[in-house]
């Protein structure tokens, strides 16, 4: 027996979990009966680049959902590059959406369908479809007057996740809203240097969200990412510590954490929020109010 015995036990749980996640069957959880959303409910919607982004970037919405009385609505802004997939892929994301309690339209304005060519590169090379695709985006944001709006943030990586940022941020002046609202901005394929709001969810949250993406079955056949979601909230903890608290700060007691940039969308300009971590014991809607 040597000095890295434990060690190599603890590393082999983790093996284990990997292995018996992989065994859960997809798409299998069933959505459990939430209270209904009352008119006037404060809105927070959600643009997804792909169908299962809502899943990803869904623990700082999921817990409005369950806390409080907010609607939110998961925008599907694309629904991937493959035709061949794209009314399964709209069938698992609303049944992704049924799990979580979010309501579902597509960007668009069709079910089944989503806006087309969402990259920097068409947003530079084709001005007239580009300014189509904002005035749906401010349609939207004209119609559900959110408090929150939660989109990739500008260097998420993948061309549709920097498209969708740069098409919620030319939407936001088009719109021309008079209220303020918070703009949220998610990560998944690249880490952001400065995200401002670190949200704690619980091993319940966690679970509903793995459920919720496996639900993208034909994705997760491929890709059985949805079993390594929750390393993905536990090095949130990690980073969030000294990217959201201070350099050298002690890790607040979480176990799992979303990694959000914050600000505020007030008089046509963009507002940093001061950073800030939100544990389980305090309500998320009071970041706010």
């Amino acid at each position: 027996m040597t000095s890295c015995d434990p060690f190599h036990a603890y590393v082999a749980g983790f093996e284990q979990l990997l292995a018996q996640g992989r065994l859960l069957g997809a798409g299998q959880a069933r959505a459990a009966a939430l209270p209904a959303v009352p008119d006037g409910a404060p809105v927070c919607l959600v643009f997804s680049p792909h169908p299962d982004d809502e899943a990803i970037a869904g623990g700082l919405p999921l817990r409005l959902r369950r806390e409080g009385p907010w609607r939110v609505v998961n925008v599907a802004v694309t629904l991937g590059s493959n035709r061949a997939r794209r009314r399964a892929r709209w069938d698992e994301l609303r049944q992704c959406c049924d799990l979580l309690g979010f309501d579902l339209v597509s960007a668009s304005g069709e079910s089944e369908h989503g806006l087309e060519r969402i990259d920097p590169m068409s947003a530079q090379a084709d001005a007239v479809h580009w300014a189509r695709c904002v005035e749906r985006v401010a349609a939207l944001l004209r119609l559900h007057r959110p408090q929150l709006v939660v989109c990739p943030h500008a260097q998420d990586g993948h061309p549709a996740h920097v498209g969708t940022h740069a098409l919620v941020m030319d939407a936001l002046p088009v719109a021309g809203l008079q209220h303020r609202l918070h703009l949220a901005c998610s990560e998944y394929w690249n880490t952001q240097l400065h995200p401002g709001l670190m949200v704690e969810l619980g091993c319940r949250e966690v679970a509903d969200l793995v459920a919720a993406l496996s639900q993208h079955v034909g994705e997760v056949a491929r890709n059985p990412y949805h079993v390594g979601l929750p390393a993905w909230f536990i090095d949130g903890v990690r980073r969030g510590a000294e990217r959201v608290g201070a350099a050298g700060a002690a890790a607040p007691d979480f176990r799992f954490a979303a990694l959000y940039g914050w600000q505020r969308w007030e008089q046509g300009a963009l507002v940093a929020m001061p950073p800030r971590a939100v544990p389980l014991t305090t309500p998320a809607q009071t970041l706010f109010a």
